[in-house]
């Protein structure tokens, strides 16, 4: 517009159609699935409605809404005036999508008055293991020293965020005591904060007790893989901390969450999960605006899931929290390229980090230099006009 020399203000009116959505909504009234259309179509939007919708031969249908910003706000300024057929219900989740997808900056504060801020620009979380046994040899650190030689690494290389964790999850792994975890992972969050006192620290762990120690040793995030499900005092131990709490999906447990996973509907189960676990969350005093989404990419998925959630991952904006996303050298990236060994994995790793700029807001990664190369790449790229 500004090379063109149109008025600055015709802004308003062209940005409600500048992208076209494709909302899905599950098993609506037959009545209310004609209506949309109708709607839509004078408006020049559509909608995809099953057969029986036009000859009444069928109660529900799922619809799929193919239309602009603008002709969405039109439809849903029509719906004002209609609350039979379950529009009502209808309307105010078509209009928090619609509030949610369109968020692109949060601000997440931090212990001593610090932030976090997320937006377009995907930020960088580089992984450090504390374990011997992490899926990948070269995220081991063994020693305070070590943990804080790679830490400086990492930060020197433009990582965002260092995620540390002493005990693996990857599949098939076996659990570790609450003890030896803690005995782990507290000296090294200590030494870290010393060291770095402006590093963005999380802790990864599952159990609450962990969590709340990490607290109070510096950490800056829970990093949660099981959506507090694998121990019944993460959830109050996250909304004590005060401290922003990454939301995960996993099925099943790290021990048996590869053992032939399957959904029917992956993107509809991934949005009823978070749906429920966001409520879950606030009504324990966790609130939302402290939640991070991740959809647990390997953490009981198959690959063709891990595919589709990178290609859909914008379906998760409609909860209006930024997205994390751990895909670095994880199985389904070899299963794709062939590659065997995790450290031949860098390469596919780095396809997806550049597919991913600008549309998830944090990436977890082994290897921060590379990928934050990438990402610049693939920013610059996306930047020209």
């Amino acid at each position: 517009m500004e090379r063109i020399g149109a008025d600055p203000r015709a802004g308003a009116y062209f940005q409600p159609k500048r992208r076209t959505r494709h909302i899905f909504v599950e098993q609506a009234d037959f009545r209310a699935a004609a209506y949309m259309k109708q709607e839509l179509l004078a408006r020049g939007g559509d909608a995809v409605v099953g057969m029986h919708v036009i000859d009444a031969k069928t109660d529900t249908s799922d619809v799929l809404l193919v239309a602009t910003d603008g002709e969405l706000n039109a439809l849903l300024k029509k719906m004002e005036a209609m609350d039979c057929w379950g529009l009502k219900a209808l309307r105010e989740g078509l209009r928090s999508a619609l509030d949610n997808a369109g968020k692109d900056a949060w601000v997440l504060p931090l212990p001593g008055g610090r932030e976090l801020r997320l937006d377009a620009r995907t930020k960088v979380m580089g992984i450090l293991n504390l374990t011997d046994d992490s899926f990948h040899a070269s995220s081991r650190a063994a020693g305070l020293d070590d943990i804080l030689e790679r830490a400086g690494a990492m930060l020197a290389d433009g990582t965002d965020m260092v995620d540390i964790g002493a005990e693996s999850t990857r599949p098939g792994s076996t659990p570790v005591s609450e003890e030896e975890e803690l005995k782990r992972l507290i000296p090294a969050i200590k030494a870290l904060r010393n060291s770095f006192p402006d590093a963005v620290i999380s802790a990864d762990t599952y159990k609450g007790k962990v969590a709340l120690a990490a607290a109070e040793a510096g950490a800056d995030i829970i990093n949660d893989i099981s959506g507090f499900a694998l121990d019944s005092d993460m959830l109050k131990s996250a909304a004590q901390s005060g401290l922003p709490y990454v939301l995960s999906h996993i099925k099943g447990t790290p021990r048996d969450m590869q053992r032939s996973p399957a959904y029917e509907n992956l993107l509809g189960e991934l949005n009823a999960y978070f749906q429920m676990k966001i409520e879950e969350a606030e009504q324990a005093g966790l609130q939302k605006e402290r939640i991070v989404i991740d959809p647990g990419l390997g953490f009981g998925k198959r690959t063709e899931d891990n595919l589709l959630i990178h290609k859909e991952v914008e379906s998760l904006s409609v909860f209006g929290r930024p997205i994390l996303l751990g895909y670095s050298r994880k199985k389904f990236t070899g299963t794709v390229t062939g590659t065997g060994r995790t450290d031949e994995r860098l390469a596919g790793t780095l396809a997806v980090s550049a597919l991913m700029e600008g549309r998830a807001q944090v990436v977890r990664v082994h290897d921060v230099k590379e990928n934050k190369n990438a990402l610049l790449m693939a920013g610059a790229i996306k930047a020209v006009f």
